[in-house]
């Protein structure tokens, strides 16, 4: 089911999600409606937040034939290497987007849909999916990563929107 985006300025959206410990049709309707919202927003990646759950879960599909699409639970980045600086948007804050520093790749560790244990090291845009989504998880938007001034900036024009 395609569920509503929420967008910025929405509590949720800043709540630290709680652990998923049981993997119940529950569960696995909120996987499935996270996919189905994503690519009907055409978006890369969708945390559970977005969608008004506070749960720890995102699913990504950064649509290259060499990247499987993905489910993380609980997940948590255990080892990270460089930096780069590129640009992000959010389905959240639609219509803006700034130059965001994260880690060039990253090893991240949690659980798929069936509540098994993945470990996945990911680079280039996957990694920058990834580390957009986790921080979902943890109440962080892409807002938070820029400079005071970027993003008072990016908050008034959020706020002039038609």
């Amino acid at each position: 089911m395609i569920r509503e985006i929420r967008l910025y300025g929405d509590p949720v959206l800043r709540e630290k999600c709680a652990p998923i410990d049981e993997f119940d049709l529950e569960i696995q309707r909120l996987i499935e409606d996270l996919q189905e919202t994503m690519y009907e927003a055409d978006g890369i990646g969708l945390a559970a937040p977005q969608i008004g759950v506070s749960a720890r879960v995102f699913v990504y599909d950064i649509r290259d034939p060499e990247v499987s699409p993905g489910v993380l639970v609980n997940p948590e980045i255990v080892d990270s290497e460089g930096i780069v600086k590129e640009e992000e948007g959010c389905l959240s804050i639609p219509g803006l987007a700034e130059i965001v520093e994260r880690n060039e790749a990253i090893v991240v560790r949690g659980l798929n849909e069936d509540g098994q244990s993945v470990e996945l090291r990911a680079e280039g845009l996957l990694s920058r999916c990834i580390q957009h989504e986790n921080d979902h998880l943890d109440g962080v938007l892409f807002l938070d990563r820029v400079s005071p001034l970027k993003r008072k900036m990016l908050i008034r024009k959020w706020q002039k929107r038609d």
